[in-house]
């Protein structure tokens, strides 16, 4: 790798800055992932019938989604164009992506509403996670504009891109809720596409990839997220059978995760899956993810949980990542827990 190269990474990710690794943590779990053959495959321009996405749901909380009408030169612009705003150096990339609705993070997913880094309490569970992104308010991106051509082509991908996914969105859900039973209001209120966000991820290389994660293990807030990944690969799931699989890129599909919110508005019955990324010695990787949340206001109502808007949850997310470090999620919205 040039120098040039290095520049781009944040300081933390150059050779003569890497912290010690924590190897045998990541090694052993690492060992235990397998092939995931047999995921799911979900056309969404055919008559897709509401029992075949709700099995998916309930045995996966993922599946692959083909035919979903987002053109593969949509897809690889994007790509190109992030690979060239990633490779900048990295003091330029926090100066052109300093505030939202497109901010530059890196070394952790959990972002406030803004796109900033969220406090976390030092010497918590997870270790820096080997990534940089950009994240994009969906909403906001119309309002912004650059007379530097390249973030300009960036930001108007980006705004299609948006528009496909909220589509997808809006199209899978109303599946999912005529399985739930949910009503009119409640399907209009409980995926709000105005929440759309995306999340550009570049996972650097790594000197020593059995020692780190790029995204470490956890669940999605969402309702639904839509992942598009590159041909490098690297994400995998925890299976209902307690099984680390491997998710292996598959041309011209993209992944399809359920969210924690739709977990709790499905009363357990979909389950929200955990998931991690690993990173390559050899290779960067692209992945570009979609997620989409209810409205701030909606309240979710359902026999497990007591009833909770999604601020409400993301103030208690925020909370035990500021106090303890990590995300408890929807046990401290469930019936049976006890909250001190």
């Amino acid at each position: 790798m040039s120098k040039s190269n290095f520049e781009s990474y944040p300081p933390l990710f150059r050779p003569a800055n890497i912290p010690r690794l924590d190897r045998d943590k990541a090694e052993t779990l690492s060992k235990l992932a397998v092939e995931a053959a047999n995921i799911p495959v979900i056309s969404i321009d055919l008559q897709c019938t509401t029992s075949c996405m709700s099995e998916a749901c309930r045995n996966w909380g993922l599946f692959r989604l083909a035919n979903h009408g987002i053109p593969i030169t949509l897809l690889n612009q994007i790509e190109e164009h992030a690979k060239k705003l990633f490779s900048l150096p990295y003091e330029t990339k926090k100066a052109f992506f300093s505030s939202s609705p497109i901010s530059y993070f890196w070394g952790t997913p959990a972002l406030t509403p803004s796109g900033s880094a969220i406090p976390q309490k030092p010497n918590n569970q997870q270790s820096l996670q080997w990534m940089e992104g950009f994240n994009v308010s969906l909403s906001q991106l119309s309002h912004l504009h650059y007379q530097d051509v390249l973030l300009e082509t960036f930001r108007c991908l980006l705004e299609e891109y948006g528009k496909h996914q909220s589509r997808l969105a809006t199209t899978i859900f109303k599946v999912l809720a005529s399985d739930l039973n949910l009503g009119p209001l409640q399907t209009q209120s409980h995926l709000s596409v105005a929440t759309g966000l995306l999340r550009v991820y570049r996972y650097p290389r790594c000197h020593e990839p059995e020692g780190a994660w790029g995204i470490d293990v956890h669940t999605d807030s969402s309702v639904l997220s839509i992942i598009h990944q590159d041909e490098v690969g690297g994400l995998q799931v925890y299976s209902k059978d307690h099984q680390w699989l491997d998710v292996n890129p598959l041309p011209n599909t993209l992944i399809v995760n359920i969210g924690d919110m739709l977990q709790a508005m499905s009363d357990d019955k979909y389950m929200s899956v955990k998931h991690r990324v690993k990173v390559n010695k050899h290779k960067e990787r692209i992945s570009i993810g979609y997620f989409v949340f209810p409205a701030e206001d909606a309240i979710i109502q359902s026999t497990n949980y007591k009833p909770f808007t999604y601020a409400d949850f993301r103030a208690q997310v925020q909370h035990d990542l500021k106090t303890v470090g990590i995300k408890t999620g929807l046990q401290k919205f469930k019936f049976t827990t006890q909250i001190s």
